[in-house]
């Protein structure tokens, strides 16, 4: 059996800061991805009498201190969400799919693909207008750096894919 020789393989491979910056990035985005997908899995699997019985678990001394502790009433708020009416189905294939086509794309990109470049674009602009949507009706603090973090993952592809444009047309 021949394996792949991964030294021969093309691969990213950073020249400056902002290359370094937009590899991180990248790999944030799918070890984001693979996170996603494992808990989409998951949700498959997990009943929803479970997850609001960790809910609590997680969460009940911290309410026995403080009943408007803000970590934990959000805790149990999204568990309780998170089971209703069919929104656990929703998550999980959400989070699954959404997942896969991150780790997908990452190492698509990774290996240097251009035509990754823009689809990685489109999608974090779809879910950057979502994550926008959300938080008009929903502020969080956590959504608002999450929408941050990818405009600025959008902004370093698109410099990124500028050069390996110029690069493919000059090769």
């Amino acid at each position: 059996m021949n394996l792949p020789d991964f030294k021969k393989m093309k691969w990213f491979h950073a020249t400056s800061l902002l290359d370094r910056t937009f590899e991180i990035g990248i790999i944030v985005k799918g070890l984001d991805g693979l996170l996603e997908a494992i808990g989409g899995i998951l949700l498959f699997f997990i009943s929803p009498e479970m997850i609001n019985r960790w809910a609590t678990t997680l969460t009940e001394h911290e309410l026995s201190d403080n009943s408007h502790d803000f970590v934990a009433t959000h805790i149990l708020d999204t568990a309780h969400g998170l089971t209703a009416h069919g929104s656990l189905v929703f998550a999980a294939l959400y989070l699954l799919s959404h997942g896969v086509v991150k780790i997908v794309l990452v190492a698509a990109i990774l290996k240097e693909r251009l035509w990754a470049y823009p689809w990685m674009i489109a999608f974090l602009m779809v879910f950057i207008v979502y994550q926008i949507y959300r938080i008009t009706f929903a502020p969080s603090i956590g959504l608002i750096v999450l929408t941050l973090f990818d405009l600025f993952i959008v902004w370093l592809t698109w410099l990124e894919y500028q050069k390996r444009q110029k690069h493919q047309a000059t090769s």
